[in-house]
């Protein structure tokens, strides 16, 4: 497929996301089945075109007149080509010429504003390319920083690799892995970091033999610090209680050095279910896998007994969208309100698990307030039996590199917010508790 063919389908994708309201990569993958001649490398330049034009919505809207809600198709990639991809508008006038299969040519008002408009009088939520009805929530979290936030929330995500101690270090790893060029982390000892060719697109990375043998695992840097911050003892009890697919069971159970027990619980069995073939590829020997049994208390053996207990808890998912772009827009203020009561239970229900003098790591992918220090609050005021762990202490995990990020974050009493534009992390908020002697 030529470039201008590329933009023709994306303009066609785009249509179809914008009228259903389906996930980008559902379409995507409907595409590429009624359209078998589009090879890989044309699917995966659709991609980055689709993913760049909804990281970019809201900005290359206001570029091409157009209002939230009711935007073009062809407005919208053609925005996204100025204010993602630095085109300029004659190099967009040359991909838009009319021939066989490129877009239609530019009319007289397109090319104007491709040529003239820019975002310098946009609102912040335009500028920040986020929904306009989060604005002020993301206000009172970054106050007159929320564009810039949200801008860097926009931009795409590296690929970030956890090394797992269990079968290696950091530079075994490196060596298998040079061909990709791979750059240590900036606040993980464990990360390695792999930018992303021009168009977005990804090496094959889980084909590499480092991942078939477990020595390395797909894990943003963030994610990594916020297992670290949690500190799980060597030759302790812990339980991680929303696993899902296993990324952070993994980490404790290496950064545990395999010894102790660790349990791993979802009350979903279906993101449970990748965990069982990760944990035998990455050795992680301490790992009893507890999964739902109808109304059964699966748990109910390890109350008061934990030394950790980690809650990586449903959220609204606002601190991924680097990765998710089409999420954001699909997000409505009722899931808000939904995640929030999921968490308050959660919280509750891990409480009972934690021992005294015990801990309890709290960690979402949000950057909402709601979901973050209110939810600690809301736990501390229900369980006044448990306290804070201060930031200046928890980041005391990393050693020297903890102070920089404790500079870097966005720092709270009730624990560490990380941002794309902080941290060049994906979105984490991490609070630690403790349990006294008295029941939580």
């Amino acid at each position: 497929m030529t470039p201008a063919a590329r933009l023709s389908a994306a303009i066609e994708v785009i249509g179809t996301l914008l009228a259903e309201r389906r996930p980008a990569a559902d379409v995507l993958k409907d595409w590429g089945r009624s359209h078998r001649f589009a090879g890989s490398g044309d699917r995966a330049a659709l991609a980055s075109l689709v993913y760049d034009a909804l990281r970019r919505r809201a900005s290359a809207a206001w570029i091409m007149g157009e209002r939230m809600g009711e935007e073009s198709p062809r407005g919208l990639v053609l925005g996204m080509l100025k204010v993602a991809r630095g085109l300029d508008a004659s190099a967009i006038a040359a991909l838009c010429d009319g021939s066989r299969f490129a877009p239609a040519p530019l009319s007289e008002d397109e090319h104007a504003r491709l040529a003239e408009a820019s975002l310098g009088d946009a609102p912040a939520h335009v500028r920040g390319d986020y929904p306009e009805w989060l604005d002020a929530a993301l206000a009172a979290v970054f106050g007159e920083a929320r564009a810039e936030e949200g801008a860097a929330l926009a931009e795409r995500a590296p690929l970030d690799l956890r090394v797992n101690s269990l079968k290696g270090d950091v530079d075994k790893a490196g060596e298998l892995i040079g061909h990709l060029s791979p750059a240590p982390g900036r606040w993980s000892p464990l990360a390695l970091r792999i930018a992303l060719e021009a168009d977005g697109k990804a090496p094959p990375l889980t084909s590499e033999p480092a991942y078939l043998k477990g020595l390395v695992e797909i894990q943003d840097e963030g994610s990594q610090i916020a297992a670290i911050l949690a500190a799980p003892p060597r030759g302790g009890q812990v339980l991680d209680l929303c696993a899902g697919g296993g990324g952070k069971t993994l980490e404790l159970a290496a950064l545990m050095d395999g010894a102790g027990q660790l349990y791993a619980y979802d009350d979903d069995l279906r993101r449970l279910a990748p965990i069982h073939e990760r944990v035998q590829r990455a050795g992680a020997h301490n790992v009893q896998v507890r999964s739902p049994r109808g109304k059964a208390d699966v748990l109910e053996d390890i109350e008061d007994r934990m030394d950790l207990v980690l809650v990586d808890a449903p959220c609204t998912g606002t601190g991924t969208w680097r990765r998710n772009p089409d999420a954001k827009w699909r997000m409505r203020p009722g899931a808000l309100a939904e995640r929030m009561k999921e968490q308050a239970s959660i919280l509750d229900t891990a409480a009972r698990y934690v021992k005294p003098g015990g801990r309890l790591a709290y960690v979402t992918c949000s950057l909402l307030d709601e979901e973050n220090v209110g939810q600690v609050r809301g736990f501390l005021d229900r369980h006044p039996g448990f306290r804070l762990v201060p930031p200046a202490e928890m980041v005391l995990a990393l050693g020297e590199r903890g102070m920089t990020l404790r500079a870097a974050a966005l720092e709270r009493p009730e624990g560490l917010l990380l941002t794309p534009r902080r941290t060049a992390t994906d979105g984490f908020f991490i609070s630690l508790m403790v349990r006294g002697d008295q029941a939580g």
